[in-house]
């Protein structure tokens, strides 16, 4: 009988494949000296992190710290994963950036214009897969 590990890490490769897999991601930045964490829709182009934003707390926390956690996961009944990038977001300013970003062709969820582009340059990359299962039996040894 072979036995699953319950958690096992993700090579670089399998974490950018599991990323790319998924739309929506979670952003984790500092706001006045406290953790913030932002719901954002996005895409992977050239092993970064792209999405779009609007005006507001988001826009404003990734230019003043820019840096940030980025999280993603997914899961069914019986296995999941989590992958985290930490790295730097710039906001992309030059045409060139722009239309590169655009190119992706990352559209908002919800009708709102999000007319600023932000990129998560990896710093590094971890992930695990988790198979979910009962519980295991505790040995209690009394002495």
């Amino acid at each position: 009988m072979t036995t699953v590990e319950p958690v096992t890490i993700l090579s670089v490769k399998e974490c950018w494949d599991r990323l790319a897999s998924t739309a929506l991601g979670r952003l984790v930045t500092s706001v006045d000296g406290e953790p913030e964490i932002f719901p954002v829709n996005f895409v992977v182009q050239r092993r970064t992190v792209l999405f779009r934003t609007a005006e507001g707390t988001k826009l404003v926390s990734t230019a003043i710290n820019n840096h940030v956690l980025f999280e993603a996961d997914d899961h069914d009944a019986v296995k999941g994963w989590s992958v985290i990038v930490k790295g730097a977001a710039h906001m992309l300013r030059t045409s060139e950036e722009i239309e590169e970003a655009e190119r992706a062709q990352l559209l908002p969820w919800i009708a709102t214009l999000k007319l600023h582009w932000v990129r998560v340059v990896p710093e590094s990359i971890t992930g695990r897969r988790f198979q979910f299962g009962p519980e295991p039996s505790r040995e209690f040894t009394f002495a």
